[in-house]
């Protein structure tokens, strides 16, 4: 039988991508702890750190169970700049306005850990995006929805208007998402096969 995947996050959206890899059995199990970044560290390195300390402590709270955890995090980064979540509207409208005709960079790290052998692999992906030029209607516009309020950068990209203001990706489409599903499958099938 296979063994089950168990999601360290409560974003729908990682939920979602982390069906796609074809694993039989998987359980969301939200971390639901503090995302401080640590400033002494880049942000591929902080993106890391985050996605193993979901990864562990949702392994121990599961001691005794069959499978792997999974642990993600992902934080938008512009001229040495990290945009995380916004705390309001006023930051998230800062935000957009600092993307704005610009390029910058999501990182996500990803982190799983084997429930019996307690063994861990992890990663950083990086994905390059540019945002046409916008206005500030169009800002204020997308702030009203709500939508830019749980997710770094203050945008979305996929199933959201936050989608118009992307020019170009260079990368995976799917770490700006929240989970490179490519990678993360690679390394799945590797490390833990009985999954699928």
């Amino acid at each position: 039988m296979s063994r089950t995947l168990f999601l360290a996050s409560q974003s729908p959206r990682r939920a979602s991508l982390v069906r796609l890899l074809g694993i039989e059995r998987i359980a969301v199990y939200p971390a639901n702890l503090p995302e401080q970044m640590d400033p002494t560290l880049s942000p591929a390195e902080n993106v890391e750190r985050l996605a193993q300390h979901k990864a562990r402590h949702i392994s121990e709270a599961l001691a005794g169970k069959h499978g792997m955890v999974l642990g993600a995090d992902t934080t938008v980064a512009i001229g040495g700049e990290v945009l995380e979540k916004p705390t309001d509207a006023i930051d998230a409208e800062r935000m957009l306005v600092r993307l704005s005709g610009e390029t910058h960079t999501v990182y996500t790290g990803v982190a799983v850990v084997d429930l019996q052998s307690k063994k861990e692999r992890s990663f950083v992906e990086a994905t390059d995006v540019t945002f046409r030029p916008l206005s500030i209607q169009e800002i204020r516009s997308y702030i009203a929805t709500g939508s830019p309020m749980d997710k770094a950068g203050a945008y979305g990209i996929q199933e959201d208007f936050g989608a118009v203001f992307v020019r170009r990706i260079e990368g995976d489409y799917y770490n700006v998402v929240g989970l490179p599903v490519s990678r993360l499958y690679v390394l799945l099938k590797e490390f833990a096969p009985d999954l699928f």
